[in-house]
This record gives C-alpha cells, sequence and structure tokens, in this order.
C-alpha cells in the first residue's frame, strides 16, 4: 500500500487532471508513479521538463535507458528498474543486456563508460574524482556528455526517491533488485 496516495485521473481536477490526461493520451496509460508526483502539479512539470530536454540532448532513447535502468539499479528502486525494464524491452534491448545496465554496465564498451560514470554519480553523490572523469572521457566522452550524463542520472534520482518515500505500487512486470545492489 502506497505512502503518498497516487491522484486518480478520473477524478483529479485543475492542473493535476490537465496533466494527467496528456500523460493517458500520450502513452495510452498512467503510471502509477506519475500518479503520485500529481499530488504537486509543480514538481510533475518539472520531471516532464528535464525529461523532455534529455530527449532533445545527444543521448537516443536506448540510451536514456540505459541510464535509468544503472541508477534503478545503484538506488535499487523496484519500481523504476520495472518500469524502465518494460521500456527497454520495447526498444529491443535483451535480457542479458537489461541485466547488465541495472548492474551499471553494458557489452557497448563506450555506453559501459557512459554507466559506470553514472553509477559513480550516485554513489559518490556528486563528489568524483579526477580519476572517475578520466574513465568517462577515455570512453569517448566529452565535457558535454559528461554534463548531460549527470542531468540523466538526476532525473532519475527524482523518480528513485519519489518511490522510495511513496511506496509506489508497481505497476509494470515486475522487477526486483537485490537490496545489496545498491550503493
Amino acid at each position: 500500500m502506497p505512502r503518498v496516495n497516487p491522484i486518480d485521473p478520473a477524478t483529479a481536477t485543475g492542473e493535476a487532471k490537465a496533466l494527467l490526461d496528456g500523460v493517458q493520451k500520450k502513452l495510452g496509460m498512467t503510471p502509477n508513479v506519475i500518479r503520485t508526483i500529481a499530488n504537486a502539479p509543480a514538481a510533475l512539470k518539472a520531471y516532464f521538463g528535464i525529461n523532455e530536454a534529455l530527449a532533445g540532448g545527444r543521448f537516443d532513447a536506448k540510451t536514456r535507458e540505459a541510464f535509468a535502468l544503472a541508477v534503478a539499479g545503484a538506488n535499487s528502486c523496484d519500481y523504476c528498474a520495472s518500469a524502465h525494464t518494460a521500456l527497454s524491452k520495447g526498444l529491443k534491448v535483451d535480457d542479458v543486456e537489461i541485466d547488465r545496465r541495472l548492474a551499471g554496465h553494458s557489452s557497448d564498451p563506450a555506453l559501459d563508460a557512459a554507466l559506470v560514470f553514472a553509477r559513480t554519480v550516485v554513489e559518490k553523490r556528486g563528489l568524483v574524482s579526477d580519476a572517475d572523469i578520466a574513465v568517462v572521457r577515455a570512453g569517448g566522452h566529452d565535457d558535454g556528455a559528461i554534463a548531460e550524463i549527470v542531468a540523466n542520472v538526476v532525473a532519475n534520482i527524482f523518480t528513485n526517491y519519489v518511490n522510495h518515500v511513496a511506496e509506489t505500487d508497481i505497476d509494470f512486470p515486475k522487477v526486483e533488485l537485490a537490496k545489496s545492489q545498491a550503493a
């Protein structure tokens, strides 16, 4: 049972209703995490804003989903692991690669460097070392990519923490992370 009640789109009013109606129209469903964040329309607009901006960045949808999986794994967020596993499968990412990404790795060397860095950002709370920066750069990532990786980490930490605080009911095929996998 969630600790923060999700907004029911059928009874929502005002700005929350408009935002939830937009999600339903776009996705054909309204995930529980979105319904939970809708308790604060300003927070939901912020969530949409950062994700829309990142969708126009240098990383494609598969890569952004890889960041989401790595951050969910680092933060032991079963909801986000479940949601982003389903989304990754929809993007034709196989189960073995999804498991790697949840652990902060990839079979692709450039993506692996980015995911290792993303997970390091989570684990060190942003206080990365010069060596950590050197590793991500050696993987082919410039300063712009580094900034965008951090932005993707932050966007995903937001939903991880909302789900931890709210104990959001998982409305995707469930993936349970080992709590020892957390940072």
